[in-house]
């Protein structure tokens, strides 16, 4: 188990929605706001993190017949307790994300997951690959809800950060935000599912001319080693 490598796979290289380039309906769905980010991004992580889990401790006595069933019934069962928490708890949230909270249960991001990894590894390794996945997940719903808040409206932190009575978070989704200037600036079409895809292919865009710089540099340093030994 390489957790450093688990890290930089969920985050950077693998990406799951700038590298495997799944899950985007959601990701261009919710991110208006960061109230919606944060809270969609955190869901997913604990519904996958636990998924995983469940899936790789289970993967030696699941027929492989009939595999993805199992799946699909572990994930429904953690999103159900997720989509009831956030009712009880935080309905605002609830509210906000809507049939795409249940929707979590074919989110393609967890169920691949749980057959390119849980079950071939091990319940640790499966524990930490939810984790970074789920990070990010959330890092790019988090980046795609900045820019379009600001962009669309000249707004950080909608429905999260108040600052009427001293700067605080919320979790009732009234939260204005910091307005950094006139929303009447603002690109309106960022607030609308055009402005989703966009940012999001802009967000995809950099990661891959980033990848295959980095990749570049890489191989330029490996033959450079391999003349000087020769």
């Amino acid at each position: 188990m390489n957790i450093k490598k688990q890290f930089k796979e969920g985050l950077i290289t693998n990406n799951p929605v700038l590298v495997q380039l799944i899950g985007m309906c959601a990701t261009m769905a919710i991110t208006t706001t960061l109230f919606n980010g944060v809270g969609m991004g955190i869901s997913v992580l604990i519904i996958l993190t636990c998924c995983n889990v469940v899936v790789s401790a289970i993967r030696k006595i699941i027929p492989g017949e009939i595999r993805l069933a199992i799946f699909v019934v572990v994930i429904a069962g953690f999103v159900t307790i997720v989509d009831l928490l956030l009712q009880a708890y935080i309905p605002a949230l609830s509210e906000a994300l809507g049939v795409f909270i249940p929707l979590i249960v074919v989110n393609c991001i967890i169920i691949g997951r749980a057959e390119a990894f849980c079950q071939k590894n091990t319940v640790g390794a499966s524990f930490f690959d939810g984790i970074f996945q789920g990070l990010g997940y959330t890092m790019v719903l988090v980046i795609m809800c900045v820019v379009r808040e600001f962009i669309g409206s000249g707004r950080f932190g909608g429905g999260l950060i108040d600052i009427t009575n001293g700067l605080r978070f919320t979790l009732d989704g009234t939260g204005a935000g910091i307005q950094l200037f006139p929303s009447e600036y603002g690109a309106g079409i960022m607030n609308l599912p055009f402005g989703g895809f966009i940012t999001l292919g802009l967000l995809i865009a950099a990661m891959q001319y980033a990848l295959k710089r980095s990749a570049k540099k890489r191989e330029e340093k490996e033959t450079a080693a391999k003349e000087v030994e020769e």
